[in-house]
């Protein structure tokens, strides 16, 4: 008996691992709002399934997309810079 319940917290532990990292955004964020209706906190359900705005949003919040940001990179590439320049490297797909 003992085991069942162990084994079912394991596998309900894996699920909430699964939705938490491999779902898609947009069905995280239907999760979030499907929870918050049902009355759990929505910040909390927010940063679990992390569905908060981060940098890559442009949202704002950590000042990181402003326009003194270009300005910062364009000085970081000058040749007396003690940071290497960042290179790209093209490749050439032949099929």
């Amino acid at each position: 008996m003992w085991q069942q319940i162990i084994v079912g917290l394991i596998v309900a532990a894996a699920v909430l691992h699964f939705c938490t990292k491999y779902l898609p955004a947009a069905w995280r964020q239907q999760i979030v709002y499907f929870l918050t209706r049902r009355g759990f906190d929505q910040n909390k359900m927010a940063k679990l399934f992390k569905t908060q705005a981060n940098c890559g949003d442009g949202c704002g919040s950590c000042g990181s997309c402003d326009s003194s940001a270009p300005a910062a990179s364009s000085a970081s590439s000058s040749p007396d810079s003690s940071t290497p320049l960042k290179r790209v490297i093209k490749l050439h797909v032949q099929r």
